[in-house]
């Protein structure tokens, strides 16, 4: 079978096309003939990447693409190349973009089947968007979204929380298939060390969305209260915020309990890294499906996250982990302080929440599109 894959970026640090380029490589090791698609912009980045390139076996392909507004809207013309190719398949990432209305044009003239992966796109509060691309969301849901949709042979959600809005904009729950992101076999199969139960980890992106501002003030609670414990904040971090929370930091006396880290890419560091601590906490304002969270369930941490749609769609509080209201320092630091001093009463939890996540295992991620390629039309 012959499969394209299109999205906006197969260059630079972006989790859509981490999704892509895993799931275009299992593909190919399964028979396909694969190729991915994209515009020729290098995601966080200035430079263009280049415009062919086989990586891993895998086909990429880059066209010319003009910004049209916002971060990633773009216009960037891949139809003759994709008529070319001669698509069975076609899976076509992230909802409300210029490229996913012409996939459905292609498959009518290569007969290909089309699915459309939405990528979460309706988390509230979204600060990056000017008042104007607030608008033209709105607009596209209203008057777009609803005929758009249904012309694909099945739209894909990458988590559950996404079904209600889907349904709201006209699709039925047949024309809806729930296939997760997946994370690699690795963090289930390597054993697992005990950790520092008095450690408290954040590993991300280091970005105002993430809130760390509430992580640190939960610390200043804890150290308050004389709780014994140390916090490690590892990713990439912009910039300007690094500079405000390395301020915070002092400001609210606990330098000796906080370090920020560089990020980690290679999964067996990230694995050693999640395995030195026993607590891993995610603040954010919001999430689609917090990959991060996945992982760290899957090494057996206690897991403490903020009461979000992406959060809550993995984690039941009190028995798999823990969540506390957005933006709650108070919460937080009481949640802290149950994991540090009640470790040992934990086991149970830890349990779980390894369990509750075996569902997102690459190799049982596949097994779905399997299902949903064998479908009929």
């Amino acid at each position: 079978m012959r499969i394209l894959e299109v999205c906006l970026y197969s260059a630079g640090i972006c989790g859509v096309w981490t999704r892509v380029f895993e799931e275009a490589k299992r593909f190919e090791k399964k028979g396909h003939k694969v190729a991915v698609f994209s515009s020729n912009k290098t995601k966080g980045s200035d430079e263009e990447a280049v415009q062919k390139e086989i990586k891993e076996g895998v086909l990429i392909r880059r066209f010319p693409s003009v910004y049209m507004g916002g971060e990633s809207f773009m216009y960037w013309n891949y139809e003759e190349e994709a008529i070319k190719f001669k698509p069975d398949v076609i899976i076509v990432h992230s909802y409300r973009h210029l490229h996913t209305t012409k996939a459905v044009s292609i498959a009518k003239k290569t007969g290909a089947k089309v699915f459309l992966v939405t990528h979460a796109p309706f988390t509230s509060g979204n600060e990056s968007r000017a008042l104007f691309s607030k608008l033209a969301v709105k607009g596209y849901d209203a008057l777009i979204g609803p005929r758009a949709l249904k012309k694909f042979d099945k739209v894909v959600a990458i988590t559950k929380w996404e079904v209600p809005f889907l349904l709201q904009l006209g699709l039925s729950r047949e024309d809806i298939a729930y296939i997760p992101n997946g994370i690699p076999e690795n963090f289930f199969t390597q054993s697992i060390s005990e950790g520092d139960g008095q450690k408290i980890l954040f590993l991300g992106r280091i970005s105002p969305v993430k809130d760390i501002e509430t992580l640190l003030k939960a610390c200043r609670k804890l150290k308050q209260k004389k709780v014994r414990f140390k916090v490690e904040i590892v990713g990439p971090a912009e910039r300007d915020y690094l500079a405000q929370l390395t301020y915070m930091v002092k400001r609210l006396n606990i330098e000796q309990e906080v370090k920020f880290l560089p990020p980690i890419y290679n999964i067996n560091e990230k694995i050693k890294k999640i395995d030195s601590a026993v607590i891993y906490a995610l603040p954010s304002k919001r999430e689609g499906m917090p990959q991060s969270l996945i992982e760290a369930m899957a090494r057996e941490r206690i897991v403490v996250a903020s009461d979000n749609a992406g959060a809550r769609d993995l984690v039941d509080s009190g028995q798999n982990g823990y969540l506390f209201p957005i933006g709650n320092a108070d919460a937080l630091a009481r949640c802290f302080e149950i994991a540090i001093t009640k470790l040992r009463q934990h086991e149970k939890i830890r349990i779980k929440a390894r369990k509750s996540v075996e569902q997102f295992k690459w190799s049982e991620v596949m097994k779905k599109w399997g299902r949903l390629f064998r479908e009929r039309k």
